[in-house]
């Protein structure tokens, strides 16, 4: 499976949470969205201008900037790895 960063996942795409390389306290808040290695993420759209995104973990929906999704790290499903036009 190939890893890359949540950002650069296809709208549709969906993977494994891999790793998060923030500092403490945004890994921390991030951990209470659901945000954690091991976890199921899907990519779900994106705003018109592409960011933010959004995203479904644990079956709720989330919305991460493009900056905070670089630094998260996804073992995708399916080998996907620029955004949709």
């Amino acid at each position: 499976m190939q890893v890359t960063a949540l950002s650069n996942a296809k709208v549709g795409s969906a993977g494994v949470v891999e790793r998060i390389d923030l500092p403490e306290e945004v890994s921390h808040h991030l951990a209470h969205l659901g945000f954690l290695p091991g976890t199921h993420v899907e990519v779900l759209r994106r705003a018109p201008a592409g960011d933010p995104r959004v995203y479904r973990i644990d079956g709720v929906e989330v919305g991460l900037r493009n900056e905070t999704a670089k630094h998260i790290f996804l073992k995708l499903a399916k080998t996907q790895t620029k955004d949709a036009a």
